[in-house]
């Protein structure tokens, strides 16, 4: 009798670049930094770093399969969060290095779905939440642009769809021939011009 396997599937992109971007963002933010807007309307900057270590530890569990409890908002920024932090957007990267991570579902964020569109919901929020956090800080934003196809293609086909609004807010349109990033931002719903004090 003979049987057959199935080989668990390939790591299909890597959510390192986008979480490295992150962590070197850190350095730019002083103290004074942690109660102003974002432009994620709902967030300061300290909301943003809560919630971004929140994310990582729930897209980690994600990747192991593992539950995690359902989380109605994120928890206050620790007052540790400069060490902590980095150590948690590593983690999350390393845990979709491995092949399993992405066979069959998974949950996040109280939702059952495939695992690799988890993964690229993780790295839409170290994209989208990354740029808030350079925008709000006043530093440059770097990504690779194999992340932002990943998150484009996550982004786009849910342009016209009403029902999006609640997680990422209506789109903005941006001029025809803008960057690729501006592109994706305002597919986040972002306004690719935001700067502090325009809201």
């Amino acid at each position: 009798m003979t049987t057959t396997t199935t080989a668990p599937t390939a790591v299909v992109f890597d959510l390192a670049p986008a979480a490295r971007q992150v962590v070197r963002l850190l350095d730019g933010v002083d103290d004074a930094h942690l109660d102003a807007p974002t432009p994620c309307a709902a967030y300061t900057v300290r909301d943003l770093l809560a919630h971004l270590l929140g994310l990582s530890d729930a897209f980690r569990a994600a990747a192991g399969k593992r539950p995690v409890p359902a989380v109605v908002r994120d928890a206050p920024l620790p007052a540790g969060w400069r060490r902590l932090l980095p150590g948690r957007l590593a983690a999350l990267a390393e845990a979709w290095q491995g092949r399993d991570a992405w066979e069959g579902t998974t949950r996040a964020g109280g939702v059952t779905l495939p695992a690799g569109v988890a993964a690229q919901v993780a790295l839409d929020e170290l994209v989208l939440h990354g740029w808030d956090l350079a925008r709000a800080t006043g530093q440059p934003f770097r990504c690779d642009r194999s992340s932002l196809q990943v998150v484009y293609a996550l982004l786009a086909p849910e342009a016209d769809n009403p029902a999006r609004a609640p997680m990422f807010g209506p789109v903005v349109d941006v001029p025809y021939g803008s960057p690729f990033l501006d592109r994706v931002v305002g597919l986040g719903g972002r306004d690719p011009k935001w700067a502090p004090g325009t809201r």
